[in-house]
């Protein structure tokens, strides 16, 4: 198995699409950071404002783990597309590079065969989510310097001694992968019903738009589907910011993420297994 994913990860660098997410990552988190050495005061200032009629804040408040959790909060967003612009062709390249007499004729059974891929797309999920991580922290940490983190969620404002950051960082981007990795599950499954890489990507965006949207809508008729769109879940990564952490929800959203996992890697195996190659 580790010789098919070392495979399947040469496959997926080999290709020029699978560096834009690296790319994109490089060029929206510096245009932010650029933005915030600009703009970060004034940002500060007007989140402040009721505080400082009431108490003296001192320290360096606009600093890098500032800006960083900032692009957590809008890049989080936008990394699932970068995911599926390789998930997505994990098995649709095969069919369209056609591949797949070739994949299957050799001495390794189906199953092996899709879980490599998947194995080798989680891996890729992760490594992006990593290289946001080190890129955004480290830029985020150059330009601003450190310390205390201000954060503010449901009207509440919670500062987070410098002490007491780095730990919920890494949990957050942790769990921000567990939430891409979901993404490129649906994509991986979509991947083996057709045979273009295009329409496995068009495919996952639109669910996660549709989804995000019927989230984001207060409106009764969709409350009872709501727990069942796993895009609910995947900004349980704020959980780690709150104060006390609610490790009980933390781990619910986590078991629902990985329900999903295992259902679209399941159905895609299926999929697979009974997939005609020769037609």
């Amino acid at each position: 198995m580790i010789g098919l994913v070392k495979i399947e990860l040469y496959k997926i660098f080999r290709k020029w699409r699978s560096y834009i997410g690296f790319l994109a990552i490089v060029v929206l988190v510096t245009i932010i950071q650029v933005a915030m050495h600009i703009e970060g005061q004034r940002s500060i200032n007007f989140m402040t404002h009721n505080l400082q009629q009431s108490f003296l804040l001192v320290g360096n408040l606009l600093n890098g783990y500032l800006v960083s959790h900032l692009i957590l909060n809008s890049l989080v967003i936008h990394i699932p597309f970068l995911i599926t612009l390789v998930a997505g062709d994990l098995l649709a390249g095969e069919a369209t590079s056609g591949t797949y007499r070739m994949l299957i004729t050799r001495p390794v059974s189906r199953f092996n065969i899709v879980t490599s891929k998947f194995i080798a797309g989680i891996i890729y999920t992760c490594m992006i989510i990593l290289f946001l991580a080190v890129f955004s922290l480290g830029l985020g940490l150059s330009f601003f310097g450190s310390g205390d983190l201000l954060v503010v969620q449901n009207g509440t404002i919670i500062v987070f001694s410098k002490s007491d950051i780095l730990w919920r960082f890494l949990l957050a981007y942790s769990f921000s992968s567990l939430a891409m990795i979901v993404v490129a599950s649906l994509a991986f499954l979509f991947s083996s019903l057709v045979e273009n890489a295009i329409g496995p990507i068009i495919s996952t965006m639109t669910i996660i738009i549709i989804f995000m949207i019927i989230s984001g809508l207060d409106i009764s008729i969709f409350s009872d589907i709501k727990p069942y769109l796993f895009t609910n879940y995947m900004n349980g990564w704020r959980l780690f910011f709150d104060d006390p952490i609610n490790v009980r929800e933390i781990i619910k959203d986590s078991l629902v993420l990985l329900v999903h996992i295992f259902v679209f890697f399941g159905s895609t195996a299926i999929i697979f297994q009974k997939k005609d190659i020769l037609s």
